[in-house]
């Protein structure tokens, strides 16, 4: 299947104070050689808020590069490896429009990753990018990159080749659990067995929705 590349590899080693949110460790930065990723991701990550952007069904979160220069060319600044908070950079595959539940392999050792849900952009992101109204707009816009849970546990590094190894056919992308899709889709989704738990929970959002 699709094969991708991870251009770098980030991680939190220190928290940013963020006025009127306190500490936030969205300030990752690229790691030099392999990282070991556990159930609840790279174990040299730092997460302060586990509700939101940690635990089993986020462990891992990953960003296009594409949809990353096409923010840069839209605000005019340069937007380094890991200034969307994500762990993994990628180039060559679709990110956002993943279908959920699709697993990626990554690597030779082991490393098999599961796209669940999309970034939701909350108070502490719209501090960190400074820029007007950024929470509408990333959201908007709708390339929110992909949360993803550790299927099998191994180590990443940048250079790491993408290989996906297994794209369920209900075709809900991570994109539609935010913006919507048809609710028959959806419910092949609910369908599905194994179903990440915070999967489930967006998918019946939308379905009530619709």
């Amino acid at each position: 299947m699709t094969d991708g590349l991870v251009l770098a590899v980030c991680a939190a080693s220190d928290d940013v104070l963020l006025d009127g949110v306190g500490p936030s460790g969205i300030d990752k930065r690229p790691a030099d050689g392999r990282v070991h990723v556990g159930e609840l991701g790279l174990v040299t990550d730092h997460v302060c808020n586990t509700k939101h952007h940690g635990g089993v069904d986020q462990a891992v979160y990953a960003y296009d590069d594409a949809e990353a220069r096409r923010w840069a060319d839209e605000l005019g600044r340069d937007l380094p490896y890991g200034w969307f908070g994500e762990n993994l950079r990628v180039t060559g595959l679709p990110v956002t429009d993943a279908i959920v539940g699709e697993q990626w392999q990554i690597g030779d050792d082991g490393l098999i990753l599961e796209t669940t849900i999309p970034r939701t952009p909350c108070r502490r992101f719209a501090l960190w990018s400074a820029e007007p109204k950024w929470v509408k707009r990333f959201a908007e816009r709708g390339d929110t990159g992909s949360y993803l849970r550790v299927h099998h546990i191994g180590s990443v590094g940048a250079g790491d080749r993408i290989t996906v190894i297994h794209r369920p056919d209900h075709g809900v992308r991570v994109r539609d659990l935010m913006h919507g899709t048809q609710r028959e889709a959806l419910e092949a989704l609910l369908a599905t067995r194994t179903l990440a738990p915070k999967v489930e929970r967006e998918a019946r959002k939308q379905l009530a929705r619709s």
